[in-house]
């Protein structure tokens, strides 16, 4: 596996890359093996024109994309994500539902690649600010959802940025799952994502059963991978929240779960050394 470059970086591996991207059409300046401002300029332009996060670091997925035939090898961190890992992270959660819920959780991201770091934890994050217990749950009342002397979740009738049309739509389509996916056409779009064709729609409590909310997380959050890893790479967890929940609800405890992690999950790429903060 080729070795993760970032500034600062030298030798034939540096010199490699830079004659690779100025084959590419992305000029680092001399052929040195320095990894230096050039290069890094360089790189990020090259990250940005093919769709991949441009932190100008050259790791997996850099490499796989400028070395000819390359094939990603991301470094798959949820092999490292255990029942003490994630109990670390939620500190008010007894192990009962971590130890229950976790297989489908891990299983839901890997079906849709979300294995890097960042990724994971915002994941775990999410988790921590929406269902804090671990276990897939059903939105509750409130004022956000629910008008005063009016029907449970009339606020969400008519919705339509949701793709609700009218009453029942605002309570049939509530928030549930680990990730509170809400509205009628986050029901179709990820249904159909998961296979289920039409049974979400028909029988939405399906989101809560452990298996098929573990896959709706990972389905929701592969939907904004790349805005939400640029947010987490830029240390604004207030817009990686947005991303997922439209808001700010559950902002502390999203914000606490990520700072654990990134200090107990180590990976060769997200150094960790970037402070992240809910700006």
């Amino acid at each position: 596996m080729r070795p993760v470059l970032r500034r600062g970086s030298r030798g034939y591996e540096v010199e490699r890359l830079q004659q690779r991207l100025e084959a590419l059409g992305f000029p680092p300046g001399r052929l040195d093996g320095r990894f230096g401002a050039a290069t890094e300029a360089a790189l990020l332009a090259c990250q940005r024109a093919n769709g991949l996060l441009a932190d100008g670091i050259c790791g997996p997925m850099s490499w796989s994309l400028i070395e000819p035939g390359g094939r990603a090898a991301v470094s798959d961190v949820t092999q490292a994500v255990d029942v003490d890992l994630v109990s670390a992270l939620f500190p008010f959660t007894p192990l009962g539902p971590i130890a229950r819920n976790l297989p489908a959780v891990l299983a839901g991201l890997r079906a849709f690649g979300l294995v890097e770091k960042p990724l994971v934890l915002a994941a775990l994050a999410t988790i921590r600010a929406e269902s804090e217990g671990f276990e897939p749950v059903e939105e509750q009342l409130s004022r956000f959802n629910s008008s005063p002397g009016g029907h449970p979740f009339d606020l969400y009738d008519q919705r339509r940025d949701l793709g609700n049309r009218g009453a029942p739509d605002g309570a049939r389509f509530r928030g549930r799952g680990f990730v509170q996916l809400t509205g009628r056409a986050n029901y179709r779009r990820h249904g159909r994502l998961l296979g289920l064709d039409h049974a979400l729609l028909e029988e939405p409590e399906l989101a809560c059963e452990p298996a098929i909310a573990g896959r709706l997380l990972g389905s929701f959050l592969a939907s904004r991978r790349l805005a939400l890893k640029e947010a987490l790479f830029e240390g604004d967890l207030r817009r990686a929240r947005r991303l997922v929940n439209g808001g700010t609800h559950g902002l502390d405890r999203f914000t606490d779960a990520w700072r654990r992690g990134c200090v107990l999950l180590a990976d060769p790429v997200w150094s960790g050394d970037r402070e992240a903060v809910p700006a």
